[in-house]
């Protein structure tokens, strides 16, 4: 394979958490050669592709103790404050000073420092960096700014991934703009690989074939950082929305149904507890009742599947798919353009890689 169809240039919106798991996880599994060793990771190889042919080429922020340095640096500067997992070596990656937006909101305004560095013209360190993935990692509120960056990625001919809950790939006007583009876009809300509402959803599954009437359950998050802050004061409902469609898709009957985020606990930083209730009916209506907690580091969370969604993205660019691309969207996402039981949307994937890439 030339290095053109193997080597992925990606390009980072938001230098937070998330970014920063990534990053060290990109570094973690570089020397990986067997799919055995690789403790944490769903896939060492992926449509013929490695985790170190993910080369990130570009990366924007608006906070000063970011903008500016090295992508090495930024990713361990306040008010980052997950796990450091590795030692990351200089990647000759500057931080771009790209648009504050709605990037930041009334909570967060005083935990981020404005860089009074001048705005880069985003487009253009995409084109001149050879992007050909921009990956969009901002907080789940800037919905005006994760759509300006969709812009940037159809100025510049890239493939738009939409980690956050802004609806852009499930939103039909955008795909039809990336279509007509030729270009992939996938999202929207990335899933974690211990989620609690993928955990949420097999829970209910399983009850359910196994004969179980769930007649009510909820799911509650609650989280410290930055983007539980965000999510508190801005992305609650929406979050709600998704979360709750999500899980009540699980189910081949209407129950009463909650998921989402509840409160945010400052002490908690990167870390986030998840409450589950299940209540039901098994043999002659006899009840019972499940109640858990799932504790977890949040932005580890999304490295697994960020990175088979970035080789999956390179399938696509290679095989010149346009628009949504449903397989990679169901499989990765919790609000895909089209909402499918789990084990279809794996299903789903697993052709489309299988057909695309002969892996």
């Amino acid at each position: 394979m030339s290095e053109t169809l193997s080597i992925m240039k990606v390009a980072l919106v938001g230098v937070g958490n998330c970014t920063s798991a990534f990053v060290q996880g990109l570094h973690y599994y570089n020397n990986f050669e067997r799919e055995e060793e690789c403790v944490g990771l769903r896939n060492l190889f992926l449509g013929g592709f490695h985790p170190r042919e993910i080369h990130i080429v570009a990366a924007f922020d608006v906070d000063s103790r970011k903008v500016g340095k090295d992508l090495s640096e930024a990713i361990f500067a306040s008010p980052n404050d997950t796990l450091k997992l590795v030692d990351i070596p200089q990647t000759n990656v500057t931080v771009h000073k790209g648009p504050v937006l709605d990037g930041i909101g009334e909570y967060t305004k005083n935990v981020v420092q404005v860089s009074n560095l001048p705005e880069v013209n985003v487009a253009d360190v995409l084109k001149e960096t050879d992007s050909e993935i921009v990956v969009n990692l901002l907080p789940s509120g800037a919905v005006k700014a994760s759509r300006w960056y969709a812009e940037q990625a159809l100025i510049a001919e890239c493939a738009f991934v939409n980690a956050t809950p802004v609806f852009i790939a499930s939103d039909a006007a955008w795909a039809k703009r990336f279509e007509e583009a030729e270009l992939p876009l996938v999202g929207d809300d990335l899933i974690d690989q211990v989620g609690a509402t993928t955990l949420h959803k097999t829970l209910l599954k399983l009850l359910s074939m196994h004969g179980v009437r769930i007649t009510e359950t909820y799911q509650l998050d609650v989280g410290g950082g930055t983007e539980s802050l965000e999510t508190l004061e801005r992305t609650r409902d929406v979050k709600r929305i998704v979360k709750t469609k999500s899980v009540e898709a699980a189910l081949p009957y209407k129950a009463n149904v909650v998921a989402g985020s509840t409160d945010y606990v400052d002490f908690l930083q990167n870390r986030r507890d998840s409450y589950f209730w299940i209540k039901g009916l098994y043999f002659c209506k006899v009840p019972m009742q499940i109640d858990l907690r799932l504790s977890t580091v949040d932005a580890p969370n999304a490295g697994s599947a960020l990175l088979d969604v970035i080789r999956a993205v390179k399938v696509a660019l290679n095989k010149k798919l346009k628009g949504v691309i449903q397989p990679i969207s169901a499989y990765a996402f919790k609000h895909p353009p089209q909402l499918v039981p789990i084990e279809t949307a794996e299903q789903m994937f697993a052709d489309f890689i299988r057909r695309n890439s002969g892996s």
